[in-house]
């Protein structure tokens, strides 16, 4: 059996992975908090551990993995939403209004996830469907002098669990000293967390022995991992702005609540996503939702082979070059593979480069050895979730004939290779590429392909 070696966060160094049941190799991923449409960066760790999922099926058998990512649908900004629809005149209670609101962007999600070519879980739970889980959980923490009650709320008493700071390396103290803690005076601790808090009448709020209220959002991961995994399964995979204190916190509550059980043996974090070079965000104006960059006519595909360019483990940059190199690239290979059968199995360098701590980058560099063997490369492809069937509806659009403006481009350029004055030249190449024309010149010539975004109502005349 092939053996898979994954760089585990909790020890901070590559293990071979060997799960606690191979006929139920179990991972659970931190889904979105479903309030709006998934950004780029929310896309990242469901495309990078999309792919683990297919290494454990190619491994183990697609019958005995069982992969849970979660929705959070109990949140600020979905209960400000709803209450504006009430207020708006809407009908229903509040209750009711979040339901649908959420329902509406959980639509969203799996429609922009599944254009990226993710594989649905196993399971996909709902926090709301798991408040009496959480409640129980809830309850024997108390029970067990890990959490107290006070005003109405539940806190985990953070000193009571002494492995706490194990996963980031930090100690309790240091991260007082270096983090922005609220300090309440229901609190014993300021490093102590919210279990259960208090819903007023313009808030979502469920019947608990404490008081009607609502869940924080640390315990609807521990709560629902123990329904689904178990007290201890093998992977649990996320974002690295999620390892604290979210995950932190999962493992203090989990450990503490099942003290028999290990929770999580092995923790997988992808880094962050950046856009040309900057931190993405709205202010800077490179803020993108998963929507967004498929409205503008960059397929899915291409998202996802951008993305595996770059380990997990390391920083991503999203850059609109790349994603044209991604587009000519799988352009390429499906002429290869088109009306070909796939071949039984994936090349054995490829999935030794994924089960090395999924060496995307590396596989990716295996299946350009493949140009000679359409069969293979189309089965290897697919265990990184490319050139499978279903996702090559846009590769099939009809090609567009560019000769004129090649012949063009070509003239101009001779002109100005006499002249030495080549601002005619780059007018008209920033002219195609402004339409989403690839433009290569080199020596043998010029030549002009459709590239992310093409628009032909865009090209210049000629």
């Amino acid at each position: 059996m092939t053996e898979i070696r994954l760089h585990n966060t909790k020890t901070r160094r590559k293990e071979v992975f060997e799960p606690l049941d191979p006929q139920n190799v179990r991972m659970y991923l931190c889904g979105p908090t479903v309030y709006d449409r998934a950004h780029l960066g929310n896309a990242r760790p469901v495309v990078v551990f999309d792919v683990l999922y297919r290494l454990l099926r190619q491994v183990y058998g697609a019958d005995h993995v069982t992969y849970v990512r979660n929705f959070t649908d109990v949140d600020d900004k979905i209960n400000a939403t709803a209450l504006a629809r009430k207020e708006a005149g809407a009908e229903g209670t509040l209750e009711d209004l979040i339901r649908e609101r959420t329902e509406e962007t959980i639509g969203w999600y799996h429609a922009d996830m599944d254009a990226l070519g993710a594989l649905r879980p196993n399971f996909e739970p709902r926090a709301t469907d798991y408040i009496g889980a959480m409640i129980a959980m809830i309850a024997d923490l108390i029970e067990k002098g890990h959490a107290y009650a006070k005003d109405g709320h539940v806190l985990f008493r953070v000193r009571s669990y002494q492995n706490y700071g194990a996963l980031s390396g930090r100690s309790v103290d240091d991260m007082i000293a270096g983090a922005r803690v609220e300090v309440a005076p229901f609190k014993e601790d300021p490093m102590d967390f919210v279990l259960w808090k208090p819903s007023d009448d313009e808030l979502p709020g469920w019947d608990s022995p404490w008081g009607r209220g609502r869940p924080g959002w640390h315990i609807e991961c521990s709560a629902m991992s123990y329904e689904l995994l178990g007290a201890s399964f093998d992977i649990h995979a996320g974002g690295i702005d999620l390892q604290f204190p979210h995950h932190e916190n999962e493992i203090a509550q989990s450990c503490c609540a099942h003290p028999d059980g290990g929770f999580a043996r092995f923790w997988l974090h992808n880094e962050m996503l950046q856009v040309e070079g900057k931190k993405m965000s709205k202010s800077l104006g490179n803020f993108f939702t998963v929507r967004d960059l498929l409205d503008q006519g960059i397929p899915g595909e291409v998202i996802r082979f951008v993305f595996l360019q770059t380990h997990y483990g390391k920083p991503m940059d999203w850059t609109a070059e790349k994603a044209a190199q991604a587009e000519a690239t799988l352009r390429r290979w499906r002429g290869l593979v088109a009306g070909i059968e796939p071949a039984p199995s994936p090349a054995p360098s490829v999935v030794a480069a994924l089960a090395d701590d999924l060496n995307t980058a590396g596989a990716i560099a295996e299946l350009h050895q493949m140009a000679g063997d359409p069969a293979l490369l189309k089965a290897s492809a697919a265990l990184l979730g490319l050139l499978e069937d279903v996702m090559g509806a846009w590769a099939e659009a009809p090609q567009v004939d560019l000769s004129a403006h090649a012949v063009a481009l070509s003239n101009i350029r001779a002109k100005a290779m006499e002249t030495k004055d080549f601002s005619a030249v780059d007018a008209l190449k920033s002219a195609l590429m402004a339409a989403g024309v690839e433009v290569r010149m080199s020596k043998a010539g010029v030549e002009l392909l459709p590239g992310a975004g093409f628009d032909a109502s865009k090209l210049p005349d000629v």
